[in-house]
């Protein structure tokens, strides 16, 4: 292994070996988000926990994996990459066997949050580990394969979620993390750049404002799911956390070494990668939690059989991501976003055909499939024109930014979901029509987005490596 760090370069043997070992992290972390969902009426069962707290189970685990993203890709850039990564898989790992060992809802609770903490300081660092790696041209086959991975995670974790609760119970969601973050613990120093982290400080004020402000955020977002949109509890935590990004933004003004660099967020190519992830991890968790309510609250499936009948739509993921990774560096990131939103936006009309009467077979899947075809490419294209337009020494900063935006993007995704589908929800409702508005709205919403994708998204194809202001190219190879 050899490291050539004045240009900015790193080789290191077996680069494709060390994406599939930051790739299977990245999945637990993914899968994660929405594998607990299909088990929450065991768990609620088993522990005795209301509705309430059952929330807290899946929130808990967003907030501090939003909230401290970024603050973990400054750790990456200051500390050194790899050693972030271990440090977060390390916390990962044992979080998840306290999680499968909690025989109480405040015990399991306190888990999933420090699964997050572990998870905000893994996946930026791991990234930026990618970024690393794979210089040149690879990096984009590299992002792909990243974006896929994103993608697809969320739903590999319905489909766990269903096998794992219907066979060995839903505490073995949690525990077989344990055995997967232990391989990976072993094996990246083996295999992954020890590249050392760049001299400077951490700022302290910016990282709180940061982490405080979109935990508001989220909470906010989480808790209109449950409240609704116009109540106190979930007014006041958002107005708060606009109070504080604006504070941040002024602080960030006049610390030394910001956490985030205005020209970083100012640039088009990053505002359309946030813009691109925000969106489409709202769209696809937006559309998994309708259909998952639909499948078991409607039409009476049960765990097993809609995590299984899920399967089609993660495969069409993959693929999506797979067709994105090539076409991007081909035509460029707007004539894939474009096409992609629209594609989105189809499947989700096709979706609103969904009844009481109608089989799921003939309306929802198909739909969902087409829709999940077209989110995968946006991960990629997301993913790609941020990371490919920062410098080097901000690739942990610049991941832990877009990442913030995919928990985000599924927050916003599921409390406006939750919120338009409330009627068919209630007790003695009949019929699918919460369902079919809230499915409604996300085909708007796609649509939407592709027109805004034809202005926002920059034209041409993205570079493989970051270019300066007139230098510092990392060379190719």
């Amino acid at each position: 292994m050899e490291a050539d760090l004045s240009r900015g370069r790193v080789r290191a043997p077996g680069g494709w070996g060390v994406l599939a070992l930051l790739c299977l992290a990245q999945l637990m972390l993914i899968v994660d988000i929405t594998v607990v969902q299909v088990a929450l009426p065991s768990i609620g069962a088993d522990l005795a926990l209301g509705r309430e707290a059952l929330t807290w189970v899946v929130a808990a685990y967003t907030l501090c994996f939003g909230g401290l993203m970024v603050l973990g890709g400054r750790l990456a850039d200051v500390f050194g990459a790899r050693r972030t990564l271990l440090a977060g898989l390390a916390l990962f790992t044992a979080a998840s066997l306290l999680c499968g060992l909690s025989g109480s809802g405040a015990a399991l609770i306190a888990g999933r949050a420090l699964q997050g903490v572990g998870a905000a300081l893994l996946s930026p660092a791991a990234l930026a580990v990618v970024t690393t790696v794979f210089p040149g041209e690879r990096r984009g086959r590299a992002l792909a394969v990243w974006a896929a991975v994103g993608g697809s995670g969320a739903a590999l974790g319905v489909l766990l979620g269903g096998l794992i609760t219907a066979g060995p119970g839903w505490a073995w969601v949690f525990v077989v993390n344990a055995p997967i973050g232990l391989l990976v613990l072993v094996a990246v120093p083996a295999v992954t750049p020890g590249v050392p982290g760049r001299a400077g400080r951490v700022d302290v004020p910016g990282a709180l404002l940061v982490t405080a402000a979109t935990g508001l955020l989220v909470y906010g977002l989480v808790t209109a799911g449950e409240a609704g949109w116009g109540t106190a509890a979930t007014l006041l935590p958002l107005a708060a956390a606009v109070l504080l990004y604006a504070l941040f933004a002024a602080v960030e003004r006049t610390v030394r070494a910001p956490l985030m660099r205005a020209a970083t967020l100012a640039r088009r190519p990053v505002i359309s990668g946030m813009f691109l992830m925000l969106t489409a991890t709202g769209l696809m968790l937006g559309l998994f939690f309708i259909a998952s309510l639909h499948l078991q609250h409607a039409r009476g499936l049960g765990a097993l059989e809609t995590g299984l009948l899920f399967l089609p739509v993660a495969l069409a993921i993959t693929i999506g991501a797979h067709a994105g990774g090539h076409l991007v560096p081909r035509l460029g990131g707007r004539p894939v976003a474009v096409a992609a939103f629209a594609l989105t936006a189809a499947g989700a009309a096709w979706m609103t055909r969904i009844s009481t009467d109608a089989g799921p077979y003939v309306t929802l899947l198909p739909g969902f499939t087409l829709a999940a075809l077209g989110i995968g490419p946006l991960f990629v294209t997301a993913t790609t024109t941020t990371m490919a337009n920062v410098p080097p020494g901000e690739n942990g900063v610049a991941s832990g930014v877009i990442n913030t935006f995919h928990e985000l993007g599924g927050s916003i995704g599921v409390a406006v979901a939750s919120a338009v589908v409330a009627p068919s929800l209630a007790p003695g409702a009949a019929g699918a029509g919460g369902f079919v508005s809230g499915l409604t709205v996300c085909a708007v919403t796609a649509g939407v987005a592709a027109l805004v994708s034809l202005g926002l998204v920059p034209p041409g194809r993205p570079s493989g490596a970051y270019a300066g202001h007139g230098h510092g190219h990392a060379p190719r190879e």
